[in-house]
């Protein structure tokens, strides 16, 4: 009996998609779900016919599957994750591979890589981005973990990931660890920040300029030709389209209350962690808890009394203005998530490479853009480059597009308009440009009520003094650290 090329562990959405893809591709799947009739009902349904083998236990789903065994999960990321590997292990052999294709943690993928491979077993914790149109028709895959793993699984994933348009697959090796699951929660911070500053753009359109959803499904389309073009920019240019029954744009009977399943929130506890400023992404979580209080801001709503909206331009001329400024915040947002990925590579000593990343999100993932291709060109320029705003072609585009962020920001401002993460861009912009910030006062204060030391300017860095401020205090300082 034929044995199975991979097994796949979960058959919704995700894992149901993507065995179908890699079944296209030519690969024989074998299938397993925990609950009961799922199997039988995908390989007597969707897989009937196909090169699908079912499996009803975790026993069975091992022995169909052809040495070295590749058992990919694509389960509930936490807990479920640690059950099943626990469960795997007994029924495996040296140099077989497990393989999380969740939305894990990746300090949980760095801790599970070293503890899998401690049992002689390999690991491989792979982001899988494109949602399930991607699943089905070609993800960007970010593997990463257990490096003598790869080119077991690489024709598999190579083959059934996106791939950009000169044939480039949308999947390489990360690096170790939880490197690849590190990328892929990165991805969707900047995901976030993508569709924050979106929506606001929107809502300045609909709210400042009173645009109907047909103005604004013209301008996105208009978009989506140039610079800014990508998979949001296009998918909101449709929404647009969109009536309901009553022949209303459906967009705006959708409650504006936004979920999300965490990852944007662990890329800012990790930018926290690792002392990087990661306002604009960090803000657009924030967006999104403070759109979850419905109830609360519509009872504020009847008491907090703001501006009436006064807004006196062209608004046609302003249509350029807003892609100037999206496009502005956008390059500062992404500035801010390759900061953070430089941070912790460094950390983990993972040498992950830049350019690479950005052409695995060209094609297949959420944030897919023509704009990644002029960040692997920077780093191709120069791998060791700092911020993306100090690379020729970002710099000048976001010095000419400043001058419209700042009149859309202060617009805004004026008018009692949210648009937190535009706001965001423009601080941190502003922010990283000054050689001097009123961060010395901090310091005075800091020293004045616990003696926390401080430097000066007139000193090297590194030296640290303390003053008697009142001259009522000792001449004890407290010892100098960053937490």
């Amino acid at each position: 009996m034929k044995k199975a090329d991979i097994a796949l562990i979960g058959l919704a959405v995700m894992g149901e998609n993507l065995a179908m893809n890699m079944e296209s591709k030519g690969f024989t799947v074998a299938v397993f779900n925990r609950e009961n009739g799922v199997v039988d009902k995908f390989i007597n349904g969707r897989g009937k016919n196909k090169s699908f083998i079912g499996a009803h236990t975790l026993e069975e789903l091992v022995e169909k599957t052809e040495k070295p065994r590749k058992i990919m999960m694509m389960i509930k990321a936490g807990s479920p994750v640690d059950e099943v590997i626990e469960k795997l292990i007994p029924l495996l052999e040296k140099g077989d591979i497990i393989i999380d294709g969740g939305n894990s943690h990746f300090e949980d993928t760095e801790r599970r890589t070293k503890y899998v491979e401690s049992k002689g077993l390999f690991y491989i914790g792979t982001g899988v981005s494109g949602g399930e149109e991607g699943a089905l028709n070609g993800p960007s895959m970010m593997p990463g973990g257990s490096e003598k793993a790869w080119q077991s699984v690489k024709p598999i994933f190579q083959a059934i990931c996106a791939r950009t348009d000169d044939g480039t697959p949308c999947c390489d090796w990360v690096g170790s660890g939880g490197a690849g699951h590190f990328v892929k929660m990165v991805h969707n911070g900047i995901e976030y920040g993508d569709m924050e500053l979106i929506s606001e753009i929107y809502h300045f359109m609909k709210v400042i300029l009173e645009f109907s959803a047909e103005d604004m499904h013209r301008v996105f389309s208009q978009w989506s030709e140039g610079r800014l073009g990508s998979y949001l920019i296009d998918i909101t240019a449709e929404i647009f389209t969109v009536k309901d029954e009553d022949g209303t744009p459906l967009v705006e009977k959708i409650l504006d209350s936004a979920g999300q399943k965490g990852t944007g929130k662990w890329t800012g506890i990790t930018a926290l962690g690792e002392g990087v400023p990661l306002t604009l992404i960090t803000e657009s979580v924030f967006a999104r808890y403070l759109s979850s209080m419905k109830e609360e801001r519509a009872e504020a709503s009847k008491e907090l009394t703001g501006p009436f909206i006064d807004f006196k331009g062209e608004r046609e001329e302003y249509v350029g203005r807003m892609e100037e400024a999206l496009y502005c915040a956008k390059i500062i947002s992404y500035a801010q998530g390759y900061a953070l990925m430089r941070e912790v590579s460094q950390k983990y000593n993972w040498e992950l490479k830049f350019g690479g990343i950005a052409l695995m999100w060209r094609g297949g993932c959420i944030i897919r853009s023509v704009f990644l291709d002029k960040i692997k060109e920077a780093f191709d320029k120069n791998k060791d480059l700092k911020n993306l705003l100090l690379d020729g072609y970002f710099k000048n585009e976001v010095l000419g597009g400043m001058e419209s962020l700042r009149k859309i920001c202060a617009i805004c401002m004026l008018n009692g308009v949210y648009a937190p993460s535009l706001s965001a861009a423009l601080t941190y912009f502003d922010g990283y440009r000054s050689e001097k910030l009123p961060a010395n006062l901090i310091q005075a204060q800091r020293d004045f009520f616990g003696a926390h030391t401080y430097e000066r300017t007139d000193f090297p860095r590194g030296k640290f003094f303390h003053t008697n401020w009142t001259g009522k205090g000792g001449n004890t300082a407290s010892t100098s650290y960053n937490a």
